[in-house]
């Protein structure tokens, strides 16, 4: 966590973490993982997780990776987002990723990893009453996106699609 100085906080693959404004966030490589930004904008606070998988019911029994499944993830982040000051009532999110990266001809429902990660983020936003102001998810393109917790604006760069901010 930075805190006072403009940078961009970079959250790989599996991980978390929180920036206070003037700083950023940014996470790349979303293809079927889902991006997922809690904010308060009063505090000028935001956390991002870069979720993997839906449920952390599929993990190897030993050290689990919490930042890695959404149901595991999102209840973390609220939680640091309180103790670094954000007021959980205040508390928005914006969502993206979520992308169908390979074709299947089965209708096997294990393969619809991207869907499946956007129900289960949205599901435990909603189990929290945190709103989902935007979202950009889904499709079959990579993103990257980066959050400024000052303006409330999520960048997005999709993969042969441009920029857009949400």
């Amino acid at each position: 966590m930075i805190i006072g100085s403009q940078s961009v906080v970079k959250v790989g693959i599996a991980q978390m973490d929180i920036v206070t404004a003037p700083s950023t966030i940014r996470t790349s490589g979303l293809g079927s993982c889902v991006g997922v930004v809690v904010y308060d904008q009063s505090k000028g606070i935001a956390g991002l997780i870069h979720i993997m998988l839906p449920d952390s019911k599929v993990a190897k029994s030993g050290t689990m990776n919490i930042a890695k499944f959404a149901d595991t993830g999102i209840p973390a982040l609220i939680e640091a987002l309180k103790k670094a000051g954000a007021s959980s009532y205040k508390l928005k999110a914006k969502i993206a990723g979520g992308a169908q990266m390979f074709q299947f001809t089965s209708s096997n429902d294990t393969m619809r990893i991207g869907p499946r990660n956007v129900e289960a983020v949205i599901e435990q936003l909603r189990k929290y009453m945190i709103p989902v102001l935007a979202q950009d998810t889904g499709g079959n393109s990579g993103r990257t996106i980066e959050f400024n917790p000052e303006t409330g604006l999520l960048n997005i760069r999709t993969v042969n699609q441009g920029v857009k901010d949400l």
